[in-house]
């Protein structure tokens, strides 16, 4: 049903946009709705778990929550994109029905259970955030943003593509059912192994992990803040999906973990050079890009534990990280001006005296993502962390919580300018229903996940099993 729900939301999306001249005001609150209703379906049946299509398909259990994770965070990207794109004149009727489409090609992502399957709800995603990047393209900056994320993406999507090759070679099936049913025997073949390997690094592109992550910086600085915030947070849980799916035999079947020191490499480089970086950005989408990379870093701790634990924790991480990250972009989305100015950190200086509510909303997001309890960003990397220690990976958490206390700084650097610096520039920010209920309804999930984390976790925990 969710499916169908977004498929056929599609197509009325395309029908309000070429029928009527109010499409400007009816769809991003269709899309509001389409996106809440799939995704508290989702949660309501995450219990109930089916393979359809001749086991091409998925429904229901981690599928379910993914699903959920995706819609939510289109929901309140559409909600702060209402007067963002206004500002910049940038509105364009696809732009709604783009965010449908890339969300439908994550949640087959995130379903599959066929390679190909895999592969098209990749494609359907990436071709959509290649021109959601560009979308504002009047701007420079925007379309040399979406050239290079297309470029590294499309090289990324080869090695992913020459990956599947080799295990079908291999093996001589795509069904994931198969592949894991009988991991320990086709992993005698290690041509079977490298292909699994090579379309592991085809996907560590897509997560934004060390020593793939180059593109991210520019394209999440050019591109719209908005998508940027959408890019950083479904996008990346949608990679992510597909690693805990082709895992599920170590996870499920306690098959031997090749790639265990493959993932603490990228691991432990993410969260290092995504910390150290980041301190010395100024610019605050270049400093969250940074940030970006570190917390893909934390996340894939938990895939080279390969245990249930951990498995549950990088969704619980998934989840509070993308409440946590769309907040803070629809922050810098409403202090942004015109012509990308104010979005450098000596413009949020005094910001308590020009807006007392966006300062605190952007303290409390700057805290959650340093991992500061009780907020719900701290019992991500508990999770994560703790599923490590059980893998007798101690020595990875330790980098991790290490990296954590260096994050720190420049996540409170952001809140000493808030509310010790004195303002530089006058402006006036115009307050918006649409960025400001994106914004509340972000700060009280994390809020909630941090005070009652049982509650997500344990959504999540029987999903997993």
């Amino acid at each position: 049903m969710p499916y169908i729900v977004i498929g056929v939301g599609i197509v009325l999306s395309v029908i309000i946009e070429i029928s009527t001249k109010k499409s400007k005001e009816i769809l991003p609150w269709f899309s509001v709705l389409l996106f809440m209703g799939t995704a508290i379906y989702s949660i309501v049946n995450v219990s109930q778990s089916f393979v359809l299509f001749s086991g091409m398909l998925e429904v229901g259990g981690k599928s379910a929550i993914f699903n959920a994770i995706f819609n939510f965070s289109a929901a309140l990207i559409v909600l702060s994109s209402i007067d963002y794109l206004k500002k910049y004149e940038a509105y364009y009727g696809e732009y709604y029905i783009l965010i449908q489409s890339s969300v439908l090609g994550m949640m087959v992502m995130a379903s599959a259970q066929d390679i190909f399957m895999v592969f098209m709800g990749l494609e359907l995603m990436s071709i959509c955030f290649y021109a959601l990047v560009g979308i504002n393209r009047k701007r420079l900056s925007a379309n040399e943003a979406s050239l290079k994320y297309f470029l590294l993406g499309a090289f990324a999507t080869g090695f992913i593509v020459y990956g599947i090759a080799l295990i079908y070679g291999s093996a001589g099936s795509t069904s994931i059912q198969n592949l894991v049913e009988n991991f320990v025997s086709y992993s005698s073949n290690i041509i079977f192994v490298l292909g699994l390997l090579i379309f592991f690094v085809g996907f560590s592109f897509k997560i934004a992990a060390v020593p793939f992550h180059m593109w991210v910086p520019d394209v999440y600085e050019g591109s719209a803040t908005t998508v940027t915030g959408f890019m950083s947070t479904a996008g990346k849980a949608a990679a992510f999906s597909v690693f805990i799916i082709m895992l599920s035999a170590v996870v499920s079947y306690n098959a031997p973990n090749f790639f265990k020191n493959y993932f603490a490499v990228i691991s432990a480089l993410s969260m290092v050079l995504g910390s150290v970086v980041a301190i010395s950005q100024d610019n605050l989408k270049r400093m969250l890009a940074y940030s970006s990379i570190s917390h893909a870093g934390y996340m894939v701790i938990g895939l080279a534990a390969g245990n249930l634990y951990s498995i549950a924790g990088i969704i619980f991480y998934l989840a509070v990280y993308s409440f946590i990250n769309i907040g803070a972009f629809s922050v810098i989305s409403a202090i942004e001006g015109k012509d990308e100015s104010r979005i450098d950190i000596k413009s949020y200086a005094g910001l308590h005296s020009k807006s007392p509510f966006l300062a605190a909303m952007i303290s409390l997001f700057m805290f959650a993502l340093a991992g500061i309890p009780p907020l719900a960003g701290f019992f991500g990397k508990y999770y994560v962390f703790f599923g490590a220690i059980q893998a007798d990976l101690t020595w990875l958490a330790i980098v991790g919580v290490l990296s954590s206390v260096i994050s720190v700084y420049f996540y409170i650097r952001v809140v000493v300018y808030a509310y010790f610096k004195n303002s530089e520039e006058n402006f006036t920010i115009q307050t918006s229903v649409g960025t400001y209920s994106a914004i509340i309804v972000s700060a009280a999930l994390v809020i909630i996940c941090g005070f009652f984390p049982d509650l997500l976790l344990g959504i999540i925990t029987t999903a997993v099993k």
